[in-house]
């Protein structure tokens, strides 16, 4: 099959309750991005998709994989990936810069990395095997952060840069991930997006998070990566600044959880689309997300 490029617009998450919508009433989306964990033992949905996919330009974005594991990658699982990749041809293939294995058991959480020579040696390793399995480059998505490791010795920025290097791997930036990571472990997210690599950065993420207080004597507030809301003003801004620092790039809206009508979600593109091309012209990305929404 013929790969379907995508475009610099804003697209959406394909997750399974929408799928039969979206191959029969085929609205307009700019782009798809699927969970292949979500079709590799789902043979009739793995149909309607590839019938999607003719339409629609798709890109696959895994949370299985675990490219920082410790015990390496499941290449049973790797295989089963590179037979869907190859079923589909999606434009781009992506994942998370964190663990979420040890040995044969799997947890339901994307776990963090020590930034240090060690595990970066460890990634490029497993991200090399990873590239040379599925015959092309794959996306490192930065993590959302609740802790951080004393031991590290660079920042995520420069973990992620100096796996550009080794690898030639290329970059998803989730510009929310990067406010929830920055208000959670208080640095600065504007510094963070202008550490990246502008070149290697090919997509875009955001999502909404939710506020929860933390347990504990210390008390506090936490950022928590829900995607089970509508992105918040504070990461329009930012990713109003990240379409300044990058240029366009294609921009998925992530909703996971609590997951609304395949039409708010489309709007939520739209508001996308307005931000990106209002930061460009340098009006305010918060009140062109309101007017765009407002507008549907």
């Amino acid at each position: 099959m013929r790969s379907i490029p995508v475009s610099r617009r804003a697209g959406i998450g394909l997750r399974l309750p929408h799928l039969a919508e979206m191959q029969a009433a085929g609205p307009p989306a700019a782009w798809l991005e699927i969970h292949p964990e979500n079709f590799l033992a789902n043979p009739h949905a793995t149909e309607l998709l590839l019938d999607v996919s003719r339409r629609y330009p798709v890109s696959v974005h895994t949370v299985g994989l675990s490219i920082g594991s410790a015990t390496g990658i499941d290449r049973a699982h790797l295989e089963r990936l590179r037979a869907l990749v190859d079923r589909l041809n999606p434009a781009l293939v992506s994942g998370h810069l964190a663990w979420s294995t040890y040995g044969s058991d799997y947890l339901n959480d994307l776990l963090p990395l020590p930034y240090d020579e060690e595990a970066l040696q460890l990634v490029a390793e497993q991200l090399d095997e990873v590239q040379n399995v599925l015959g092309r480059s794959y996306l490192v998505e930065n993590p959302s952060s609740y802790v951080a490791f004393r031991g590290s010795t660079m920042s995520e920025a420069e973990f992620l840069s100096e796996l550009v290097a080794r690898t030639r791997c290329r970059l998803l930036c989730d510009v929310s991930n990067i406010y929830v990571s920055a208000q959670n472990l208080g640095f600065d997210p504007y510094a963070y997006i202008d550490a990246l690599p502008a070149d290697a950065v090919e997509e875009l993420h955001l999502g909404g998070f939710t506020p929860e207080e933390e347990e504990g004597a210390g008390g506090g507030r936490v950022l928590i990566d829900t995607h089970a809301e509508a992105v918040a003003p504070p990461a329009w801004e930012l990713y109003a600044y990240a379409i300044r620092r990058f240029g366009p790039r294609p921009t998925l809206i992530e909703w996971d959880n609590d997951l609304p009508a395949l039409s708010r979600l489309l709007d939520e593109a739209r508001a996308a689309d307005a931000v990106a091309a209002r930061a460009l012209d340098g009006a305010r990305p918060a009140r062109a997300a309101e007017e765009a929404r407002a507008a549907r």
